[in-house]
């Protein structure tokens, strides 16, 4: 099974460019194509929020026409750009956006009809750059993953829950000490993916494989000494790539995007 990722698109249905130069719905056709020209194709595509970048229904609507042009699934899950409510309006009915089952009001759900167990989780607190996960998203994540204990399993997120070394980034994730015991008691959990650092990023946690996807629009620098700030960077737009064989581990690769208009210059 080939399970590709794409994240933090920042979308601007209205065309504004991003940071006054990136054209974010150019940058997005870039990154489906390139999807488009893996052999084999991905037989799944999860997107890890941030889709739009102000949160608006002309986003999602255009998000949805895009996706829905694929022919492999996608699953869409929010970020601290999006709207729950505008994703809930806009994907109401769509299989890009399941429903959770418990009516918490969170956007998390588990996709049972794939060759691999995916289970993706809203880690979002309204009105902040960093996220997390509540104890009831604890309990909703607990429950999922005990009743499938002998299952292969990838989670998706978007906030990683782990540190990275960039330090500008590495905020707070309440929850992160429950969620790794949970992971290290849950080897079924061969892979998590998460997005918001634009820039790849792979490392061992909980006992298993996590990497972050590169962004669609602009990389962020390699910040690792202490004190650096944030700067957008001009390194190529990228796309994560999971494969998953049948008697091994999960492999990950990076797959770069070059385009006019999905880098700065």
């Amino acid at each position: 099974m080939l399970i590709a990722q794409i994240s933090d698109t920042h979308v601007r249905a209205d065309g504004t460019p991003l940071r006054g130069t990136i054209d974010t719905i150019a940058a997005l056709d870039a990154a489906l194509a390139a999807l488009m020209a893996l052999t084999p194709r991905p037989d799944v595509v999860l997107a890890t929020g941030d889709l739009a970048d102000d949160g608006r229904d002309a986003d999602y609507h255009l998000l949805r026409e895009r996706f829905g042009r694929l022919p492999m699934a996608v699953f869409v899950i929010p970020g601290n750009h999006d709207d729950r409510d505008a994703m809930r309006r806009v994907f109401a009915g769509s299989p890009m956006l399941p429903e959770a089952d418990d009516g918490d009001g969170f956007l998390h759900y588990t996709v049972e009809s794939e060759a691999v167990r995916l289970i993706g989780l809203d880690t979002v607190y309204p009105g902040e750059v960093w996220g997390g996960l509540c104890e009831e998203r604890l309990t909703w994540l607990a429950g999922r993953l005990a009743a499938q204990p002998g299952a292969r399993t990838l989670i998706f997120m978007h906030h990683p829950p782990f540190i990275t070394g960039l330090h500008f980034l590495d905020l707070p994730f309440p929850g992160a000490g429950p969620l790794k015991a949970m992971i290290g008691a849950s080897p079924q959990v061969e892979l998590m993916v998460c997005g918001h650092f634009h820039r790849a990023i792979a490392r061992r946690w909980a006992g298993t494989q996590a990497i972050v996807a590169p962004s669609t629009v602009y990389q962020m620098n390699l910040a690792l000494a202490p004190g650096v700030g944030f700067r957008p960077t001009a390194d190529p737009a990228g796309l994560a790539l999971s494969l998953w064989p049948a008697d091994d581990h999960p492999i990950t690769y990076t797959v770069p995007v070059t385009a006019p208009g999905a880098v700065l210059p």
